[in-house]
């Protein structure tokens, strides 16, 4: 019985290797996108620059509330915007931003330096 659970503990293990150097890849890109680019953090900015398809890209949270969460993905859907659900939370995504405070969800505006827009699907994968 505690050699099933061994087991089932290693298998959880390697996916979680794999997405932590997806989220340092991610962080580093983000803090490229800060430094040389254009981006609104917070959820009224964020809505804003969606509805007035300014955005390029959106990520968010992982602890956002569900029905934020969907309202965000269906504006980002009209505005045909791509979402990366960020895996940490707000005060995680705060601190990859280079930011004091939490932040649960930030829109890329012009993405500056970085190829963060384009190269979000390799990051997933």
């Amino acid at each position: 019985y505690t050699y099933s659970l061994a087991i089932a503990d290693t298998q959880n293990m390697a996916p979680a290797k794999k997405s932590k150097k997806s989220v340092e890849n991610l962080n580093s890109r983000l803090q490229l996108v800060m430094k040389s680019g254009k981006v609104a953090l917070g959820y009224k900015t964020s809505l804003k620059t969606l509805r007035s398809n300014k955005s390029k890209l959106v990520l968010i949270a992982n602890n956002t509330p569900p029905l934020r969460k969907s309202e965000v993905e269906y504006y980002a859907m009209l505005s045909k915007c791509q979402v990366i659900h960020y895996n940490g939370s707000n005060v995680d995504l705060g601190t990859a931003c280079g930011k004091y405070f939490r932040v649960s969800m930030l829109t890329v505006i012009d993405a500056g330096d970085s190829d963060l827009p384009r190269s979000f699907a390799i990051l997933l994968v």
